[in-house]
């Protein structure tokens, strides 16, 4: 098997994550998503028009979260809502649960895999 059809079979865009936004014990929303690709990271960026980690992170919000059905939860119309309406920590706790959604993954099974 080659090393890119490890990867993509191991931590592809197949995959979907989920993050539950709390409100004390109960569950305000759902979001889902799939693993951003450094083409999305490209056109995220080019789209928000500034190198800010926060314009970035906003746009892949809009961009990536779903809901459980596969639609887009946010339009590109919404960004200025969320800014300025949305407690800042909620948006990053969603923002971050996203970034860090690979990490789970364990790459020393990709590793192992790799050498048989």
């Amino acid at each position: 098997m080659r090393a890119s059809e490890l990867l993509r079979n191991k931590f592809g865009v197949s995959q979907l994550y989920k993050h539950e936004v709390k409100d004390g014990d109960e569950t305000a929303l759902e979001i889902y998503w799939h693993p951003l690709t450094i083409a999305e990271r490209e056109a995220i960026q080019k789209k928000a028009g500034s190198d800010d980690a926060n314009d970035f992170a906003l746009g892949m919000l809009i961009e990536k979260a779903l809901d459980a059905d596969g639609k887009r939860l946010f339009q590109d119309g919404e960004k200025a809502v969320l800014k300025n309406a949305v407690e800042a920590a909620v948006l990053q706790d969603i923002q971050l649960a996203m970034l860090s959604s690979g990490a789970e993954n364990k790459v020393e099974d990709a590793k192992a895999a790799l050498k048989s």
